[in-house]
């Protein structure tokens, strides 16, 4: 079973920048990588995604203000996130999968592979 593991989350002011990370426990390439997230009391959303072409597909929430990239090699995937808003504050979860690139593309939740547990991204005002 593959594992993906966040990691970066944490707490920062309005305007701020946080890194996250995601790490995969597969020693083969994951074509698709994103990031989703889930505020309390709202659906998981998508917020990036990115092939092994390094075609990126952003919401239109984050866009100008994240970006998503990844070491194809070591199947580690970044999300740099600047400008950060309260709007912004949830739990961002990693998601992968080797292939049927749909999901990723829409950024819809369904259809996903593989999930993280989630990291904690907290935005004050």
């Amino acid at each position: 079973q593959v594992q993906l593991v966040e990691s970066g989350g944490g707490s920062v002011q309005a305007g701020g920048s946080l890194i996250l990370s995601c790490t995969s426990s597969t020693p083969h390439e994951l074509n698709y990588m994103g990031w989703y997230r889930q505020a309390p009391g709202k659906e998981r959303e998508g917020v990036a995604c990115i092939g092994r072409d390094v075609s990126a597909t952003y919401a239109d929430s984050v866009k100008g203000r994240f970006t998503i990239s990844r070491d194809s090699a070591k199947n580690i995937l970044h999300l740099r996130m600047n400008n950060l808003e309260p709007e912004d504050a949830a739990v961002y979860y990693c998601a992968a999968g080797f292939t049927a690139p749909g999901w990723c593309r829409a950024l819809s939740r369904q259809g996903v592979p593989l999930w993280g547990q989630g990291t904690q991204v907290t935005v004050s005002s």
